[in-house]
């Protein structure tokens, strides 16, 4: 990577997800369990993004997982919903909140996808979506009336990382992305 992207300092976060990432290829058959040794001991010990980026380099951007295509489908009348931990992200999510909350973090997710829709319609409920860093967020087609849509999700992408693209619409409620906390 020539870009002054690479040059950036790597985070814990950014380090577990090509850590992630190369545990899966290993699962699948693409490298052996020795291959997986020597990568992740030197993910652990990357400083910067090009570190990280030869890593899995060879490694395909859509995988096997992108085969569990199901959509993931949130409905909140006036209670909770979340989806947290670890899971594994599908290419389409919708999310449907009249008066309750929905949560979406995909921080320890699993994403085989360099693009992940999410429909969010938000009555008078609220929707919170937490992206790692390096995502990208774009909220494209969201209609508002008395509420609101705030991202920020403000940091420059990372080459290779996911891309969130939003439509929906707000009523009197909130769809708010941003990171984890430090």
């Amino acid at each position: 990577m020539t870009d002054v992207t690479g040059n950036l300092r790597a985070s814990d976060v950014d380090r577990e997800a090509v850590s992630e990432r190369l545990r899966i290829a290993a699962g699948e058959g693409r490298i052996s369990l020795e291959e997986l040794d020597q990568r992740l001991e030197r993910a652990y010990q990357s400083k910067t993004y090009a570190e990280l980026d030869v890593l899995i380099a060879d490694l395909p951007t859509n995988g096997v997982l992108a085969s569990t295509d199901e959509p993931l489908v949130l409905k909140v009348r006036s209670g909770n919903a979340q989806q947290v931990g670890h899971w594994v992200v599908p290419r389409h999510i919708t999310a449907d909140c009249a008066w309750g909350n929905i949560k979406i973090d995909f921080t320890q997710a699993t994403c085989a996808h360099s693009e992940v829709t999410l429909a969010a319609t938000c009555g008078a409920g609220n929707i919170l979506v937490i992206v790692p860093r390096g995502w990208s967020v774009r909220v494209e087609q969201v209609t508002t009336g008395m509420g609101s849509v705030v991202n920020k999700v403000t940091d420059a992408p990372r080459p290779g990382l996911p891309v969130l693209r939003v439509s929906g619409h707000v009523g009197m409620g909130n769809i708010k992305f941003k990171h984890p906390r430090r």
